[in-house]
């Protein structure tokens, strides 16, 4: 689960950067595909620290 945390994680930065025009041609792309992410990267950032609250709940040790 912290892996796809990480994931989500990386993602949600990708989708802020891409919103903020910081990465050119590329971010216009991710934004034409990922419209709904581009303007509020706060849902994929919630979804990794859910996730991550979640490993952390079942793990065992």
């Amino acid at each position: 689960m912290y892996y796809v945390a990480a994931a989500l994680l990386l993602l949600s930065g990708l989708f802020y950067s891409a919103a903020h025009h910081e990465l050119g041609q590329f971010g216009a792309d991710v934004c034409t595909y990922g419209s709904a992410f581009c303007e509020n990267p706060v849902v994929v950032f919630t979804g990794a620290a859910l996730a991550a609250a979640w490993g952390m709940f079942v793990s065992i040790r």
